[in-house]
């Protein structure tokens, strides 16, 4: 995993690689995305932003957000019912940890996946893109609370 001013400077790199603006609200949700490690919604991360960029709207980091979807800069973890959040610190498919009570999110290391993905690929022809992998339980803090 990347130090969070190298991830910073790599997601503003691929920005403008791709030709894409660099305003400073922009860069202040890139900011948000490369130095928390609490996966955070959208709006938390407008929330942020908003503190130092008052006239920011909410679109604008929705935008930035599908970009950097869709440039493979940005992972979503999606949840029924619930708000997507974003992993910018680690770009690529890892497992995480999930609270089904206070919804915290942690990122897992474990041994790399790629030998399981690759064996998925040859056992049934698909060609994989990415995977997801989580674990849902009960973190020790609200397992204390019980």
């Amino acid at each position: 995993m990347a130090e969070p001013q190298a991830r910073l400077d790599e997601l503003i790199a691929r920005l403008r690689e791709r030709g894409g603006r660099l305003t400073p609200q922009r860069v202040a949700v890139l900011k948000v995305l490369a130095t928390s490690d609490q996966h955070p919604s959208a709006e938390q991360i407008y929330e942020h932003v908003k503190a130092d960029f008052p006239m920011t709207s909410l679109a604008t980091v929705y935008k930035t957000l599908a970009l950097l979807v869709e440039m493979g800069e940005l992972l979503e973890i999606r949840f029924c019912g619930d708000s997507t959040r974003y992993d910018g610190r680690i770009a690529h498919s890892h497992p995480h940890l999930i609270c089904v009570k206070c919804k915290k999110i942690k990122d897992l290391e474990l041994a790399p996946l790629n030998p399981l993905s690759k064996e998925v690929a040859e056992r049934t022809g698909y060609c994989i893109l990415r995977y997801r992998l989580d674990f849902f339980g009960i973190c020790p803090e609200c397992q204390e609370e019980e």
